[in-house]
């Protein structure tokens, strides 16, 4: 973890959640002929349920193989262009396929209060040689650092407006994604009495998009209740 929120005892504590909590996932979904669930989807309709922490949930079937990797209004956003300028901002674009997408994460800013990471700011680069447009909603699954084909689903809510995103190659665009903060020090808490769960990655689906494995460039996504709040696709960085 960073920005001063978590000590040595907390960095342990997230270490040994990992251990504990997921280590049903890590273990049997993971291992060879492990019948664990299958890749994480990217519908646009949000699970209806979480998994407990220490269960393997699967995930809809049908999703293409990952890649490793203000809400905008009033019609299609166009994100940053490269050097050189990009297309007319009238022109249409085809949807970004799984293969023109590179995803990386960060803990966002603005987060709440807590010891886990609180919230990420997930971001996807076009790197194809075309214009491509993202809209929609994520899909989010907790995933070792393996397969991300073996991952545990997140209940999804949303909050803000789903709008075009244009990306121009090489342009950007962002979601956040808000946890249920882990408390206390230690092992931590849940405000629910859960147990927190610590994931050394996510699997994060777009509509049509394909689905992208990310970690964090600092820690673990530690957070309680296997839930998550998510904006849509975004053409400016959210805080």
């Amino acid at each position: 973890m960073r920005n001063g929120q978590y000590g040595t005892k907390t960095r342990r504590a997230a270490v040994a959640v990992v251990s504990a909590a997921t280590a049903a996932l890590l273990v049997t979904a993971c291992g060879p002929g492990g019948d664990g669930p299958g890749p994480a989807a990217a519908p646009t309709a949000a699970p209806t349920a979480a998994p407990t922490a220490a269960a393997t949930v699967p995930a809809a079937p049908g999703a293409p193989a990952p890649t490793k990797g203000g809400p905008a209004t009033g019609g299609p956003a166009t994100g940053a262009a490269p050097a050189g300028g990009s297309p007319s901002a009238g022109a249409t674009a085809p949807a970004c396929g799984i293969g023109d997408l590179k995803a990386d994460a960060h803990q966002a800013g603005q987060r709440p209060a807590g010891t886990g990471v609180g919230a990420v700011v997930v971001a996807f680069t076009d790197t194809s040689a075309h214009p491509c447009t993202l809209q929609g909603f994520p899909t989010v699954a907790g995933a070792a650092n393996g397969s991300p084909d073996r991952n545990a689903p997140l209940a999804v809510t949303h909050t803000g407006a789903a709008a075009p995103v244009r990306l121009a190659p090489g342009g950007k665009a962002w979601l956040k994604l808000t946890f249920v903060q882990v408390q206390g020090e230690g092992d931590g808490t849940c405000a629910s009495g859960a147990t927190p769960v610590a994931y050394p990655t996510l699997v994060v689906g777009l509509p049509g998009a394909g689905a992208h494995q990310v970690a964090l460039d600092d820690g673990l996504f530690a957070e309680c209740d296997n839930k998550v709040t998510a904006t849509a696709v975004l053409g400016t960085s959210p805080s």
